[in-house]
């Protein structure tokens, strides 16, 4: 009979704050919020008088979104969401992140929603649907959207069904890119921000999209998890992860680890028009 060499097991995670935490295993990792703050800044300085900036969606103070204006008549709309735990954060700290999909001609729009605890995460997921209806009655043509972290689970819970998202527009996607994104919460229930998440047992299996199917309607769309080489371990596995479950469902998925990126700096190249993670974004793999 053939043996196989088989792999050492896993070791069992002990420390589930640990295995989430970011900044602690980046080398200066405090030092990029303001970071990127100030290259947001700096983008939004330059831009055109034609943007259209701090749209409200909905009644509440951070039901807004940032809608950038290409030159000439937009490709379709990109979408940005950001992270932060969704507890934290804002679209002002990314502005520069629209760079790459306004070269190539799309429009983007970069959400604000609601944060834990004053809402739970069915919720946010719910504000990022109605923002993306906004953008999308705004502007015509395919949806590309992409997440960062949080961010990467909201975009693919707005193809993962039940979908809060619109369904007139699932058959508008073209492509869903989640950066880092955590697509099963189960482990979070085991994290110290939980007290802030408010999760139970329920909502993790309900908001998490490894553990629902992707919506039909949205089946044309590619779907590429992406996350940095040196992310921390549990990262790398959500990262997998869906691009997994979602290809055994019939979904054209892709999983890519980048080669010198951590949590922090993975998304960057989406300000380049010519990188891959932007191809990515707008569906030109």
């Amino acid at each position: 009979m053939a043996t196989h060499p088989t792999l050492p097991p896993a070791e069992a995670i002990a420390d589930w704050d640990a295995a989430y935490a970011n900044a602690a295993y980046i080398p200066d990792g405090e030092s990029f919020p303001a970071r990127w703050a100030e290259a947001a800044a700096a983008f939004r300085a330059a831009r055109p008088a034609t943007d259209r900036m701090g749209l409200a969606y909905g009644p509440q103070p951070r039901q807004w979104l940032d809608l950038f204006l290409p030159e000439g008549s937009p490709a379709g709309l990109a979408v940005f969401v950001h992270g932060g735990y969704w507890m934290a954060l804002d679209p002002a700290s990314w502005s520069h992140l629209a760079a790459g999909a306004l070269a190539r001609g799309w429009a983007v729009a970069l959400p604000c929603y609601r944060l834990a605890p004053e809402v739970r995460i069915h919720d946010i997921a719910e504000d990022v649907a109605t923002a993306i209806a906004y953008a999308a009655a705004l502007v015509p043509g395919p949806l590309c959207l992409a997440g960062h972290s949080a961010g990467g689970h909201l975009v693919t819970r707005m193809m993962a069904t039940p979908s809060p998202l619109a369904p007139a527009l699932l058959p508008r996607l073209r492509a869903v890119l989640s950066i880092s994104g955590l697509h099963d919460l189960r482990p979070l229930l085991r994290t110290a921000m939980n007290a802030t998440l408010r999760l139970d047992t329920a909502e993790a299996w309900h908001e998490s999209p490894a553990l629902l199917a992707p919506e039909a309607a949205a089946s044309a769309a590619v779907l590429t998890c992406w996350a940095g080489a040196g992310e921390r371990p549990e990262f790398h596995r959500q990262n997998a992860l869906l691009a997994n479950v979602w290809h055994g469902l019939g979904l054209a998925t892709r999983a890519v680890e980048a080669p010198g990126r951590h949590h922090f700096d993975v998304i960057d190249d989406l300000a380049d028009p010519a990188s891959a993670l932007c191809a990515a974004w707008l569906g030109d793999q």
